[in-house]
């Protein structure tokens, strides 16, 4: 018999699938089944067969639930970032490759236990805020196809919205991220440059691109960067985070332009639903605090307006030298126009932004968070068509700024319009403050309680989201023995709140030691000179909760920062030196599980 599935949202899902009630073959089925029904919809450029996804299913139903953070979740990927085997047009054909690997990205989402549904379209080489740039045609919106689903990202936001996939994977260089996002009722998150690599994406402006992730819920795009996020040493723009530095508290004072400043092209309701968000966090604990405005939105016109565009015409040069016509025109207008500036341009313009982020920096003495509209109005498919370049460069207004001053940014849902239209208000703050924004940006979506994008359903109930009390941050934690998932201590994590985000091997700059002195035996884990890759997993734990998890770890185990694999750093468990002098070395076994396993009882045969 069927198995009923309503809604993607993750907590659902993993509800399902730990309680045992529901198993991936059933989502697939789900999702491929509203797919078809949907029609030629312009969502998808490529999809994943359908034997291909029941295999991946099949794959994972032999797998715990429990192990993988993001078992049996759906999601698409939009097609200027890399999925093996599948092509990445960046819609345009004729640029067409097919990789051989992933993005990393894309793999650590799929270790993680996640399936990959296909590619979906957008604006022509990410350039465009619109949605309608494609030879693959142009995704409707979500609530009224008369109106533009906003780009570029424009196939991953209505995939999300219309209950196709859990969540997607866009890219945010302008604004990519956040307006298809506020136009379909979504969470969308743009982390800090670098925190997610962009190695295996197509560029479009290389210096400020970052992947984006569409959701449903606030907890759900968190959940996916904390699994998605780390340090890549072959991506020259990636970078590790630093600790977190705390969260957002009862009391805090939030940014807005002065009422002067404000612009939303003559859309009264846009204006109208912007104040609104602006008393929600009033309600919330903020206190409004009007910025002068003037060097974002200079910085907003310097993307389009200076010479950045150069880095868009160093994608498609080649193409446009050899076959202009396999071009989109109206990315062809905005990108021909980038031989015209002079390395002296560049120079100027890169002196004039960083007078103007040091103006800009300004803000952040006085506030917490920015918060800003979106997008300042939307548009209907044939407004764009009449006036492609004005009306897409409107839509940058709130967006354009952000990876230029390198701000992390959050678009949360904040209403309806009287037409039925959603709304979108964007959390703003410095880099690295993601998971911050992240608890404000979670107490908003409840405040509002809208539903889930296009699809009707409600929020989960809000015990699956951040208690508002505690507006906390987590905390990564490296484990390398028994407080490994299905291991004797492992309950000390799960009990103070801790999940899972992902398991991977240490560098291999550590030997490992089995303390048997101790009772019961312990793994030491020391950093050498030369030494092995450990496997070991990573965990988030509330920062409240790791003072007492501490004040639990015996001598001679301690915390202190471990390296993984890709380079990334995060606490963990080390052990002193001198308790492995005497100590059985077990690096060759390469983890505590195996070394645990060797001791087991062997089964009597008969």
């Amino acid at each position: 018999m069927p198995v009923s599935i309503d809604s993607l949202d993750l907590a659902r899902l993993r509800g399902g699938y730990l309680s045992g009630a529901l198993r991936p073959r059933d989502v697939i089925d789900t999702v491929l089944e509203r797919i078809e029904r949907r029609g030629d919809d312009k969502v998808w450029i490529d999809r994943v067969p359908r034997g291909a996804l029941e295999a991946r299913a099949a794959e994972l139903e032999a797998k715990s639930p429990a192990d993988l953070p993001l078992y049996g979740i759906p999601f698409a990927i939009k097609d200027n970032i890399d999925l093996a085997g599948r092509p990445t047009t960046a819609a345009c054909p004729a640029f067409t490759y097919t990789p051989t690997a992933s993005a990393p990205v894309v793999q650590r989402l799929l270790d993680a236990g996640a399936i990959a549904l296909g590619k979906t379209n957008l604006d022509q080489f990410a350039t465009g805020l619109v949605g309608t740039r494609s030879p693959y045609g142009a995704p409707a919106n979500a609530f009224d196809p008369r109106y533009i689903s906003g780009g570029s990202s424009s196939g991953s936001a209505i995939a999300v919205a219309a209950g196709l996939a859990s969540f997607a994977l866009g890219t945010d260089t302008a604004g990519s991220g956040r307006v298809p996002a506020a136009f379909n009722n979504l969470v969308g998150l743009k982390p800090t440059l670098g925190l997610l690599s962009t190695r295996g994406v197509v560029p479009a402006c290389r210096t400020l691109d970052c992947i984006s992730i569409f959701a449903l819920t606030v907890r759900d795009a968190t959940g996916v960067l904390a699994v998605a996020q780390g340090f890549d040493r072959e991506d020259p723009y990636s970078r590790a985070a630093p600790a977190p530095a705390g969260g957002i508290g009862a009391r805090y004072r939030f940014g807005v332009p002065r009422k002067t400043e404000l612009e939303f092209f003559g859309d009264r309701e846009a204006e109208r639903l912007y104040c609104a968000a602006l008393e929600k966090l009033e309600m919330l604990g903020g206190e409004r605090v009007e910025l002068d405005f003037a060097p974002f939105f200079e910085t907003a016109r310097l993307l389009y307006e200076g010479p950045w565009v150069a880095e868009r015409w160093l994608v498609v040069r080649e193409l446009l030298a050899r076959n202009p016509e396999a071009v989109h025109p109206v990315t062809r207008r905005v990108v021909e126009k980038a031989p015209s500036f002079s390395a002296a341009d560049a120079f100027a313009a890169a002196y004039r932004l960083q007078a103007l982020r040091r103006n800009a920096q300004a803000a952040w003495s006085n506030v917490e968070v920015i918060v800003t509209p979106s997008a300042p109005t939307i548009y209907t498919l044939a407004d764009v068509e009449s006036d492609p370049i004005t009306l897409n460069s409107r839509l940058g207004t709130y967006t354009n700024f952000v990876n230029l001053l390198d701000l992390s940014g959050l678009a949360v849902p904040a209403g309806f319009r009287a037409d039925g239209l959603p709304f979108g208000a964007t959390l703003l703050a410095p880099a690295f403050r993601d998971r911050e924004l992240a608890g404000l940006g979670e107490r908003l979506q409840y405040a509002y309680g809208l539903p889930m994008g296009a699809t009707g359903h409600k929020l989960p109930p809000e015990t699956h989201a951040t208690a508002p009390a505690a507006r906390s941050v987590n905390v990564r934690l490296v484990v390398c023995g028994a407080h490994m998932s299905g291991l004797p201590l492992n309950h000390e994590l799960t009990e103070r709140g801790a999940r899972l985000v992902r398991r991977c091997r240490t560098a291999p700059r550590y030997r490992l030691y089995a303390l048997e002195q101790f009772a019961p035996s312990r793994p030491g884990m020391v950093r050498e000179v030369s030494g092995a890759a450990i496997d070991v997993e990573v965990w988030e734990l509330p920062a409240e909760q790791l003072g007492g998890f501490v004040e639990r770890i015996p001598a001679p185990l301690g915390i202190g920062t471990v390296e993984l694999e890709d380079g990334d750093q995060a606490r963990g468990f080390l052990c002193e030196a001198y308790a492995t002098r005497g100590a059985r070395e077990i690096t060759a076994l390469g983890s505590w599980r195996a070394y645990v396993a060797e001791r087991a009882p062997k089964a009597k045969t008969a």
